[in-house]
């Protein structure tokens, strides 16, 4: 029992130095940041949703190669970005993940970034471990975002009301133009 007390504890303490590498930064600023004077193309090259995770080194948290649905892939190879968004996320393994809601309310049409913390239940413990120690250091880069969701598993996920349920409850009407 000692020795496995000993290597969770030399894992946090190897995950607490975990460093955000700029590329994840840079991301996350363009999808914070939305110009308003951005032509087609720009648009389409905005993310709507990208998934991050640690390097094989465990020292850096890094864009999840491949995973990412852009704006301009809605109607054309995705169909519902949030069922797609779900599907990207492995079933055995956590992430990081930030997903650009659009809904709306009964007032207005909304657009807010949610950063996601992906640890399923049938993750190995050593995964998350190391992810749970990182998240401050990904979440002190990420200034601004109002939504965080810890999901521990695709029952979390199936219902998009629950997603509707963070970003502002019992007013949401839409999310990504379906209605709840």
């Amino acid at each position: 029992m000692t020795n496995k007390r000993n290597y969770l504890c030399l894992l946090l303490t190897q995950a607490s130095g975990v460093k955000v590498t700029d590329e994840v930064i840079s991301v996350f600023n363009d999808m914070k940041v939305r110009k308003a004077q951005a032509n087609e193309d720009e648009k389409r090259k905005r993310k709507k949703a990208i998934l991050f995770c640690l390097s094989k080194d465990l020292k850096n948290i890094v864009l999840d190669e491949g995973k990412e649905i852009l704006l301009g892939d809605i109607g054309n190879t995705v169909t519902d970005p949030y069922q797609d968004f779900v599907k990207m996320l492995p079933p055995n393994d956590c992430r990081y993940a930030l997903y650009d809601a659009t809904y709306e309310t009964k007032e207005t049409k909304k657009e807010d970034l949610v950063f996601i913390f992906w640890a399923p239940e049938s993750a190995p413990l050593k995964s998350k471990m190391i992810y749970a120690s990182s998240k401050d250091a990904i979440k002190r880069k990420f200034e601004g975002i109002k939504h965080e969701w810890q999901v521990n598993g695709l029952e979390d996920l199936k219902e998009r009301r629950t997603l509707a349920e963070k970003l502002g409850g019992s007013s949401i009407v839409t999310l990504e133009g379906a209605p709840l």
